[in-house]
């Protein structure tokens, strides 16, 4: 499953709670919460990846309360994949089970620049960086990880199972 898109980028420390406002959690609609993903730090950032990006942050990404909407958000507003040198557990366990791909890279927050074309193999780790003949190496995702995405996330994944008894 390879992911592509071009980069958006973000710092260290990126909450939940900047992510998608806790004034919006009302809402279980995920296009409404796509609509105001990042707005605090990027008023532009739901028209931006609305065709479809790789987000890239730095250390401790997602940190903050464990609101499940935060992933949910990113994902509706159209990140196919986000990459991090480091993420809140909560959150990538959060968007593991939502279906979107997180991928742990110590190099990508300083060697990605805004707006590089990327290429993401989650199962071998590997982050192609076309736009500039990069390669960055992530942690591989495990198998059991895959075949959630692979499915949309965990929901999908019990759904497949339970239609299976």
């Amino acid at each position: 499953m390879a992911i592509s898109g071009k980069a958006i980028k973000f710092g260290d420390n990126i909450n939940t709670d900047v992510i998608i406002p806790g004034k919006y959690l009302e809402s279980i609609d995920p296009e409404e919460l796509g609509r105001h993903a990042l707005e605090g730090l990027d008023p532009t950032f739901p028209q931006r990846a609305r065709e479809g990006v790789i987000l890239i942050g730095g250390k401790n990404f997602g940190c903050g309360s464990s609101r499940e909407q935060a992933p949910m958000a990113l994902k509706s507003a159209g990140v196919r994949c986000v990459i991090a040198e480091s993420f809140a557990r909560i959150f990538y366990r959060n968007s593991i089970n939502i279906g979107l791909p997180a991928l742990e890279c110590s190099e990508a927050s300083e060697k990605v620049q805004e707006g590089d074309l990327l290429s993401v193999d989650p199962k071998n780790g590997t982050i192609e960086v076309s736009s500039r003949g990069l390669t960055l190496k992530a942690f591989p995702l495990p198998q059991f990880i895959l075949n959630l995405l692979e499915v949309g996330g965990l929901i999908p994944h019990v759904r497949g199972l339970i239609g299976k008894q």
